[in-house]
């Protein structure tokens, strides 16, 4: 099965308010050396996944640079990192090839370096497209930016676009919104990803929100049900402009799904490079399923070096993450499948748990294949905490 492979690159031109990943705006100073440390790593591959007990594959057929902003670094610090995955692994001449950017941050000559590296996939964090909700929470972009930005992808020939949104951003309503997801339809973009605003500590608007405060336009977010209002709205007026739901927050058209993210949903092999990047491969010893490892979240840690974080999947976590990641897809989980792979019993075991969700109007059931309702998409959450009971697994010989 081949590889998918993602990088982060931590560095943003500011911190939004609302985000809650391992990026920030430093230096540029240090630009350079977390570069030749992922570089590094990279050719390092093959001995980690072994000191890690997985088994890694060569072929690569989907990379993916996240964020942060990776389109912050300069031209050449992107072709170094894109030519030390090639100088390592075979990169399919089909495979799907990601990078995410700001608005705004697409000089001439990061264009030009996508193209040459064969970037043929961009995805656009832009959020909302009314200029006052997009600097309410720190965006530097303004609307006329991002059809910009669009227009010279297109010239440059990436076609293959994402536009992210968020529903519940500060001073958001249902008229604001209605505007931000008619002018990503009018945008043609095949894929669209759609998040609702997660409220935690890690974030300062999150942090803010929880105390009950007024920094960073907190009184001015939308209560929980009015922001499900705007996403239950999204859905409806994307899958009306032929732009079908797939997954929880992701939507395209037919044939742009995005491969790699179905990787992680689907449990296929990948390995991240950077900071906080998590990695699965198949595990080295064929009595086990998988290996999970994770770098560090901190920008100085990671660059020091320190040890990765391991974590064995055990057979009943694996079949709790077949649930609760499977679920997220809308095509759902089919039940035969998970009964070839852990056997009858362990499958036997959730059938109470799948009848009370179904009770409760969170999945739909239609023979084998069980998968959420428009209500348990909102309440994903409760639906994938469900499966996370110990499950037996029987041996076998």
């Amino acid at each position: 099965m081949s590889l998918g492979i993602y990088i982060s690159v931590p560095f943003c031109r500011t911190k939004c308010s609302y985000c809650n990943f391992a990026s920030d705006v430093f230096s540029r100073a240090l630009f350079a050396q977390y570069v030749n440390r992922v570089c590094a790593d990279v050719a390092n591959a093959a001995n980690t996944a072994a000191e890690m007990g997985g088994r890694i594959e060569r072929e690569v057929d989907s990379i993916y640079l996240g964020g942060g902003t990776p389109t912050i670094l300069e031209a050449v610090q992107l072709r170094r990192i894109f030519d030390a995955v090639r100088d390592q692994f075979s990169v399919l001449p089909d495979a799907e090839i990601t990078v995410e950017c700001a608005p705004g941050t697409l000089t001439p000559q990061v264009l030009d370096g996508l193209v040459s590296c064969g970037v043929n996939r961009v995805s656009l964090g832009v959020q909302s497209f009314v200029d006052a909700e997009a600097a309410a929470v720190g965006r530097l972009h303004k609307r006329a930016t991002v059809l910009d930005d669009i227009a010279r992808l297109r010239s440059a020939g990436i076609t293959n676009l994402n536009v992210d949104l968020i529903a519940g951003l500060p001073h958001q309503t249902a008229e604001s919104w209605r505007v931000s997801v008619e002018e990503t339809i009018a945008t043609g973009v095949p894929h669209v990803s759609v998040y609702m605003l997660e409220v935690d500590e890690d974030s300062r608007l999150g942090s803010e929100l929880i105390a009950g405060g007024t920094r960073y336009h907190a009184h001015f977010v939308p209560d929980e049900d009015v922001t499900s209002d705007f996403y239950l709205a999204a859905c409806e007026m994307l899958e009306a402009a032929g732009v079908s739901q797939y997954e929880i927050s992701n939507f395209s058209r037919a044939g742009f799904e995005s491969r790699h993210n179905l990787k992680y949903w689907t449990r296929q092999p990948y390995f991240g490079f950077g900071v906080d990047a998590h990695s699965m491969l198949s595990s080295a010893s064929p009595a086990a399923g998988s290996v999970r490892f994770a770098a560090s979240d901190a920008l100085e840690r990671y660059v020091a070096g320190s040890p990765l974080q391991r974590t064995e999947v055990s057979p009943e976590a694996a079949l709790e993450e077949c649930f609760f990641l499977g679920l997220r897809l809308n095509r759902g989980v089919d039940l035969r499948m998970i009964t070839a792979s852990y056997g009858f019993p362990a499958v036997q075991e959730l059938d109470p748990t799948i009848a009370r969700l179904v009770d409760d109007g969170l999945i739909q059931r239609d023979d084998d294949c069980i998968r959420l309702t428009a209500r348990g998409r909102l309440l994903s959450n409760e639906v994938f905490q469900a499966f996370l009971a110990p499950v037996p697994v029987p041996h076998t010989s």
